[in-house]
C-alpha cells in the first residue's frame, strides 16, 4: 500500500495516466496483416491493441509477430502479409484494466512487465492505454514535489540487544 503522502500526489496526476483511445493506433482483428505491418512500421510502434468490430480489445499484434510470418529457414517472403489476417498473428493473451476498478498499487505492478495496458470499461470497450511513460513522469513528479507539499521528517528506530 502506498503511503497517504504519496498517494495524494499521484492521484494528482491520475487523470493523465491514460491516453485516450482517439489517440491509439489500432487495427481491427479482420484486418489483413499488411494493414497491421503499414501501421507498425509508419508509426514506429512496436506494439499496438487489436480491436474487433465492437471496439473491444481482442489481442496484441507486434511487427516481430509479422515478421515471424515472414520468415523462412532460408527466405522472406511477403505472401502472409496478403493471405493472413491480423487474428491469425495477434497475442490473445494479455492483461486489461477497468480503470475505475483498478488500484494504482496493481497498475503499477503490471506496468512492470508491460508497456502498456489496454484500458477498457465495464462493457469491455477500448477507452485507451495506461502507459508505464505516463506511470513514470508521474513518479517524476512525485520525487520533485513531494518535499514542497510535505515536511518530511527520518524517523530513528534503535535497536536494544538483549
Amino acid at each position: 500500500m502506498f503511503s497517504p503522502s504519496i498517494q495524494s500526489l499521484i492521484e494528482e496526476k491520475a487523470g493523465s495516466f491514460i491516453i485516450p483511445a482517439s489517440r491509439i493506433a489500432f487495427v481491427e482483428d479482420e484486418n489483413p496483416l499488411y494493414h497491421a505491418f503499414l501501421i507498425l512500421t509508419k508509426m514506429k510502434y512496436s506494439k499496438i491493441p487489436v480491436l474487433n468490430r465492437k471496439q473491444k480489445v481482442v489481442g496484441l499484434i507486434s511487427l516481430s509477430m509479422i515478421t515471424d510470418k515472414m520468415l523462412t529457414p532460408d527466405n522472406i517472403v511477403i505472401e502472409p502479409l496478403s493471405d493472413l489476417k491480423v487474428k491469425d498473428v495477434m497475442q490473445t493473451d494479455f492483461e486489461t484494466i477497468n480503470f475505475a476498478h483498478t488500484n494504482f498499487e496493481t497498475q503499477l505492478h503490471l506496468l512492470v512487465d508491460n508497456p502498456f495496458i489496454p484500458v477498457v470499461n465495464d462493457n469491455n470497450v477500448f477507452q485507451g492505454l495506461l502507459t508505464r511513460r505516463e506511470w513514470i513522469k508521474t513518479f517524476n513528479y512525485v520525487t520533485h514535489t513531494i518535499d514542497e507539499k510535505y515536511d518530511i521528517t527520518e524517523k530513528c528506530v534503535s535497536h536494544e540487544e538483549n
